[in-house]
């Protein structure tokens, strides 16, 4: 199913008790990672494990809401959306009754940069959930009336977003940060740009993203490899081998800038950002452990400690890594009385200026590498997060031995490495920062 699939209710039960008892399948057994190349050169990892029958698949196309063309914001989100509403000779209510007859779920979804597909299954229907999923990414519909309702869906989401605080802090900061650069554009576009679009226009992003160059998947459950060499081929074997994706280039976020948007709520919405690191940086990992001493540590950060903890001006602060294919962010987001704003602000940029000229101790270090390294199985409780986060391995360049790593990388993490990077990324800079809430005085 599309995105919004809780508008048309939830994956059949059968599916949802099975997947549950896969959640508690052990991490050390479900990451010892095979490379599976079919008979048509289509390539996954796998992950098998026959403890219950379900197949989880995951995969990726280069090539997400980033190519949207000019005037055609949320063009990809529709193209998610639509995907499986119709394909081949089954029409949208001919698909969406045979998911649920034989307790399959189907969904597509976009980022930036990576336009993104999932499988769940029982073992029993794995083959016709494989000639399902093939409909879909080969040959979907785009019928008008499907295309229309799902179109008044988005444009519905866009018109609340157009009067709520984090949707209106998120695309004032992004376009503060990337100006005219494809970033800047909304994900889910607006209401006049979702309404200008036609099936024609679908079909062409379809035929320019979904292709083999680019493909990343990842596979979990109990499939053995030969099992999923046909089903990489009934599903990705015909595909054309390249698409024809734009050139969307590099870019360096802006600085110091600040952006008010009046909106009459209780509470004024503050986003902050500064430029980050791609995932591929060679500093990545002291980044990572720099901001959780930050604020990416939910409890024992420095913002979380100075802002809350000592002041009582929010409930929460964070902040996070958001590495792109040609950018990165660090961001963060607070919420707090309008009157206070301006204290938590300046709050903000303290700890941030304090962390590059000081940076963390080592106790503070310590303790933030132990949580990282303690809470990351965490990532592994179920099929589908464990396919995800191959795709998201794979689409990141990390190698088919990074689970093993991983944690040894976070160890050899060193007070210097934090230090360095926090001057790198953090001196000398002023975050931009975006506030929505009541007028300022």
């Amino acid at each position: 199913m599309a995105p919004f699939s809780a508008l048309r209710g939830l994956v059949p039960n059968a599916l949802v008790a099975t997947v549950a008892a896969f959640a508690f399948i052990p991490v050390a057994n479900a990451v010892e990672i095979q490379k599976v190349v079919s008979s048509k050169g289509v390539e996954a990892w796998l992950v098998e494990d026959h403890t219950v029958p379900v197949v989880a698949m995951n995969f990726s196309f280069e090539g997400g809401s980033a190519q949207d063309p000019d005037a055609k914001d949320g063009l990809t989100r529709l193209l998610a959306a639509t995907m499986d509403e119709g394909a081949g000779e089954m029409t949208s209510e001919d698909f969406q009754a045979r998911l649920e007859q034989l307790s399959v779920s189907v969904n597509f979804s976009t980022g930036k940069d990576h336009f993104y597909g999932s499988l769940r299954t029982l073992t029993s229907t794995l083959d016709e959930a494989g000639d399902l999923l093939a409909l879909a990414v080969n040959e979907p519909r785009f019928d008008d009336t499907p295309v229309e309702r799902m179109k008044a869906q988005l444009s519905s989401r866009a018109r609340r977003n157009e009067s709520d605080p984090d949707a209106i802090a998120g695309r004032s900061l992004a376009k503060a940060m990337f100006a005219a650069h494809p970033y800047a554009r909304s994900t889910l576009g607006s209401v006049e740009t979702i309404s200008a679009l036609k099936s024609e226009d679908l079909k062409g992003q379809h035929d320019a993203i979904v292709a083999r160059d680019g493909l990343t998947i990842g596979v979990v459950g109990a499939i053995d490899p030969d099992q999923l060499k046909t089903l990489l081929d009934k599903v990705f074997g015909d595909l054309p081998e390249k698409g024809s994706l734009l050139d969307v280039a590099d870019f360096s976020p802006e600085t110091g800038v600040e952006v008010h948007e009046d909106l009459a709520v209780p509470q004024t919405t503050v986003l902050f950002a500064l430029p980050g690191i791609t995932r591929d940086d060679p500093d990545y990992q002291a980044a990572y452990v720099m901001n959780h001493i930050l604020g990416g540590g939910t409890f024992t950060s420095w913002l979380f400690e100075e802002v809350r903890e000592k002041r009582g001006l929010t409930y929460s602060v964070n902040t996070s890594l958001s590495p792109y294919e040609h950018t990165g962010l660090l961001i963060g987001s607070a919420a707090t009385k309008a009157d206070r704003v301006g204290e938590t602000v300046d709050l903000i940029r303290e700890q941030i200026k304090r962390m590059a000229a000081d940076g963390p101790t080592e106790e503070e270090l310590t303790s933030a590498k132990q949580y990282i390294t303690g809470s990351y199985p965490l990532r592994f409780d179920s099929s589908g997060k464990i396919a995800g986060q191959l795709v998201a391995l794979q689409n990141a360049g990390l190698g088919i031995d990074y689970f093993d790593r991983r944690n040894s990388e976070i160890e050899a993490v060193t007070l210097e490495d934090v230090k360095r990077v926090a001057k790198r990324l953090l001196e000398g800079k002023e975050p931009t920062v975006v506030t929505v809430g009541p007028a300022q005085g």
